[in-house]
């Protein structure tokens, strides 16, 4: 086993050579850039562009689908110009192609790989755009639990199932001397807290954040807490939930703002194409936004007749691409003793009025990683094949029988295993208090808050 720094760790063999690689990719686009500046200038453009050129051109061809490069050059406004006006703008194509390459990395170890080749390079990926995805999958967060509830000395650690045989290990600064309750995972974040006082913890840095002291009657007991985007953004907002307020701290702020709720509480939140979705404890699907006030709007949806049959755990929301996705864990009443489930994936159809959940049979190339407690995140990956995984799968992060893995691979409309169908029942009815568990992550810096 190769040991890592938190940070940013030794590199393997073949992570060293990915490393060199892009490395000498990096030092080649300088020197061509160099070159061009201290080339004379000429009396005539030349009619046809210099060799040095061709891969910086070949990096708009790749960015701008449609355009043919002969006969226009798009900068980084989005303009364009024809060759003969002189102007080029060489890193602007260097940063796309740099950005198709980030596309391509098929594990989390890689883009560490990939952002230590020099600081141009550690930018892209902190800039990576919305337009492409990552395609390596969430890494495996194991805590260490002492008795059922998270020690004010947390240590947890990180497995990345794309290169197994490497793990990071992990220990935070102090949080509280009294024992923290866990809210939930966001944007890279643990967070946790009592009934007055804050704290989130990045899961690959273990640095510690501290927002203000929370005022608070404590009638009312927090059980959940997201994050509305990176912690570095300018729209980062901490949002805590309990049965009858939301709390917000606008993050740089020195207090708290509270809205009264009122309603089934919340047991899940996702963020669906600039829109804040929550599922309640009684399966309703709701719009939320919070400017210029607190809305919560709920969704009329129609439940396909086969979804109200057998018994349900709470199901799971994923966005998965340009759908979202509502994951149901089933038990036929006549077979409840002797089967143990099935996952079904539903697709929310927005095309006809009231909204449709429709059932999708197969995931097609994709797969999907989502934990018992539906307060942590959920993530998709296509083609997983290109880490090792499997379309059509769903990954869910308690102990496989078949295997040493910490997880288990379920095919969609396959049989659950009795562990993780038992474990699935019984947390959903204890969401309001459930201890910090095995769950998936992404470290913060994979949503560019690591400048």
């Amino acid at each position: 086993m190769v040991k890592h720094s938190p940070r940013l760790g030794r590199l393997s063999i073949g992570e060293n050579r990915f490393h060199r690689r892009l490395g000498s990719m990096a030092g080649g686009s300088r020197r061509r850039r160099r070159r061009l500046r201290e080339r004379p200038p000429q009396d005539e453009e030349p009619s046809s562009p210099p060799p040095e050129a061709a891969p910086a051109r070949l990096g708009i061809r790749e960015a701008v689908v449609g355009e043919e490069p002969s006969k226009k050059i798009c900068d980084a406004s989005g303009s364009t110009s024809s060759p003969s006006s002189g102007c080029h703008d060489w890193d602007y194509p260097l940063d796309s192609l740099l950005h198709q390459i980030i596309a391509l990395i098929s594990s989390f170890h890689d883009l560490l790989a990939f952002r230590g080749t020099c600081r141009s390079w550690r930018a892209a990926a902190s800039s990576f755009p919305s337009v492409y995805t990552f395609t390596f999958p969430p890494l495996h967060l194991e805590p260490d639990v002492s008795h059922g509830v998270f020690n004010y000395k947390p240590k947890w650690k990180l497995v990345d199932p794309a290169k197994r045989a490497l793990s990071l290990r992990f220990s935070a600064p102090r949080i509280n001397p009294c024992r923290m309750r866990y809210l939930g995972c966001s944007y890279g974040y643990l967070i946790f807290s009592d009934r007055e006082h804050c704290h989130l913890l990045d899961v690959y840095t273990g640095t510690k954040v501290k927002p203000p002291k929370l005022q608070s009657d404590g009638s009312s007991l927090i059980y959940y807490g997201f994050l509305v985007a990176p912690l570095t953004s300018p729209n980062s907002c901490l949002t805590l939930l309990s049965r009858t307020s939301m709390f917000q701290w606008q993050v740089g702020a020195n207090s708290w703002t509270e809205h009264p709720l009122v309603g089934e509480p919340i047991h899940q939140i996702v963020f669906f194409k600039g829109q804040m979705f929550a599922m309640d404890f009684v399966q309703r699907l709701h719009t939320i936004s919070v400017v210029p006030q607190l809305s919560i709007q709920e969704v009329a949806v129609v439940w396909e007749e086969g979804m109200l049959v057998g018994l349900h755990s709470k199901p799971w929301l994923v966005i998965c691409g340009d759908m979202l996705l509502l994951v149901d864990l089933s038990v036929s009443t006549d077979l409840l003793f002797g089967f143990p489930g099935t996952l079904r994936v539903f697709r929310l159809d927005f095309s006809d009025e009231p909204a449709k959940w429709v059932k999708m049979e197969k995931l097609d190339n994709w797969a999907l990683f989502l934990a018992n407690d539906r307060r942590n995140p959920t993530f998709s990956c296509m083609n997983p094949e290109r880490w090792g995984g499997k379309s059509n799968y769903i990954y869910v992060p308690t102990a496989s029988q078949d295997s040493d893995e910490p997880w288990t691979a379920i095919e969609v409309g396959q049989p659950v295993p009795n562990s993780t169908h038992r474990l699935s029942f019984s947390s959903a009815a204890t969401a309001h208090s459930s201890p910090l568990s095995s769950l998936w992550v992404l470290p913060s810096l994979v949503y560019g808050v690591c400048l």
